[in-house]
């Protein structure tokens, strides 16, 4: 069941948003005073010298209350009221822009994924690549553009540091939010989207709550979390086109075929676990490493760079099996999956294409508890920053990962013809029903609207060889037997053939027929002079 929030008449609203104060979350500034935050309504206009909210004159869209999904969700979470998250956002707003046709953003003054120009009426589709197939220059433009998102402040958002009830600061007139980088802005969503539930001081926080993980928003949340980084460099560029690169992690042994410093950052001479001298990403720090003080104190991660990434792939010896990498029949396996997801709807699911390539079950969907595959095996392997959930995405190889698994999932789309009905509509884990807002995304999107082959919807297309199905024991000497029945059969055709060209051959060598055997002629003259002397 869907809920709009309306806590004012139409008048009453109209009044409020032509006066809107310009301020700074993972909101945008112009909502982050404390006169918006106290009417709930973001609903901004496309520029601060005019008072026109969601470009209602230009026929963009219009302020509407927000939509929610009140329907109910699993048992892992067994709170009301507690978590800011829940109802997401409406803790925070219950008013936002609602835009009409190809337009969409905050104040609808973007354009919907795979649309661009001052009307939004031209079709542009970025080629996501594999990044080992992408030539020299256009590697290194990749690999700048992500070190320039981790220098650039978000034009738009900002972070909130604070829960909502201590989110206007002790005077209750400064509101709690700080700058961040592009980069800095797609980490710290992931953050917040796996946090814990605070319950109190001197209360241990609730840790079984994850609007990402471990349940059917897996792929539409990180689906959308790429999206909009892929969008945020593509503004920052000025470039339309400008599409995020893959990494096939699914191709076995030990090795780390990205992890050079032309890419990714070899390792280092000095120190196993940290990146070479010679990468960018090694003067790169880290955000929301000092989860135990987030938990202890009820704070929430800030902008405040500390630490460097670390890396040690294949390197946890404690591990074995988290040594090697996926090979390419886990993903086969994986796309043979026909259920998207199954209940729990959570990750002891079994016979789920979701809970496969997320990694808590076998490829082929079986439920076991001991492996961990796929998107969960890739990151294990890597050992090190983007082997920990709340702060993974602080390794930007996190981007070539996801988009990779991102890759999967629109292939099974396509080959399953996947319908909407097959995303559970109720009883997943909080923020993981069809219809939830998905946390901490604004303006807000929901998972179906995730649930859709992204050439024809999201502008995006991958180029992707797919590995074909290996076969198996059973199928190699079933093969192998129908192949040899062929191969007697010929045999024995052959064989056939020759006997009975010889036979055909020794016919003809035989004397003509005048010259072995009696005419007919001859025995009927034999008869008739017989029959004379009889009479």
């Amino acid at each position: 069941m869907l809920q709009r929030f309306s806590p004012w008449n139409g008048l009453l609203l109209l009044l409020l948003l032509l006066h809107l104060p310009q301020g700074k979350t993972q909101f945008p500034r112009q909502c982050v005073t404390p006169e918006v935050l106290k009417s709930k309504a973001c609903c901004p206009s496309l520029t601060q010298a005019t008072t026109d909210p969601c470009g209602f004159s230009q026929g963009r869209g219009q302020c509407l209350p927000v939509t929610i999904d009140s329907r109910p969700h699993g048992p892992q979470y067994p709170y009301d009221g507690r978590d800011d998250r829940e109802r997401w956002p409406t803790r925070f707003f219950s008013w936002m822009c609602s835009c009409r046709g190809n337009f969409s953003g905050y104040n609808c003054g973007a354009c919907k994924p795979g649309r661009t120009g001052n009307k939004c009426d031209q079709p542009v589709i970025a080629v996501r690549r594999n990044i080992l197939d992408l030539s020299a220059g256009k590697r290194r433009r990749f690999i700048n553009a992500l070190n320039l998102a981790k220098r650039t402040v978000h034009p738009v958002y900002v972070i909130t540091t604070r829960r909502y009830e201590e989110i206007m600061g002790s005077g209750g007139n400064t509101t709690q939010f700080e700058n961040v980088s592009i980069y800095n802005y797609f980490v710290w969503t992931h953050y917040y989207s796996v946090s814990k539930t605070f319950l109190g001081a001197g209360q241990q926080s609730f840790e079984a709550i994850d609007f990402s993980h471990e349940g059917p928003a897996f792929l539409t949340w990180h689906r959308y979390h790429l999206l909009q980084l892929e969008r945020d460099m593509q503004e920052m560029l000025q470039d339309p086109s400008f599409a995020l690169p893959y990494w096939n992690f699914a191709i076995g042994g030990d090795q780390c075929d990205i992890c050079n410093d032309e890419l990714m950052g070899a390792r280092s001479n000095f120190d196993s676990t940290l990146l070479s001298p010679n990468s960018v990403f090694s003067q790169w720090q880290i955000i929301c490493e000092h989860v135990d003080d987030y938990d202890t104190l009820g704070t929430i991660c800030n902008s405040t760079e500390g630490g460097p990434i670390r890396r040690n792939p294949a390197g946890n010896v404690a591990r074995p099996m988290v040594q090697r990498l996926p090979e390419p029949q886990d993903v086969v396996f994986s796309l043979e999956v026909g259920l998207f997801d199954t209940p729990p709807f959570y990750s002891n699911s079994s016979e789920s294409f979701r809970n496969s390539i997320e990694g808590y079950s076998e490829p082929s969907g079986k439920y076991n508890p001991l492996v961990r595959s796929l998107h969960n095996l890739a990151h294990l392997f890597l050992n090190g920053t983007g082997g920990q959930t709340h702060l993974s995405p602080n390794d930007p190889i996190f981007v070539l990962l996801h988009t990779f698994t991102d890759a999967v999932f629109d292939e099974w789309l396509r080959r399953h013809n996947a319908d909407i009905l097959l995303y559970p509509l109720e009883n997943a884990p909080i923020g993981h029903n069809r219809q939830y807002n998905m946390v901490p995304f604004w303006p807000p999107v929901t998972n179906n609207e995730m649930f859709v082959t992204a050439p024809e919807n999201l502008g995006y297309v991958y180029e992707v060889q797919w590995p074909r199905r290996a076969f198996n024991v059973t199928e190699v000497i079933t093969i192998t037997i129908v192949v040899a029945l062929i191969v007697f059969a010929l045999v024995f055709t052959f064989a056939s053939c020759v006997i009975q060209g010889r036979r055909n051959k020794d016919e003809l060598n035989q004397p003509l027929l005048s010259e072995q055997y009696a005419h007919y002629s001859e025995e009927y003259e034999k008869i008739q002079e017989a029959t004379h002397s009889v009479v």
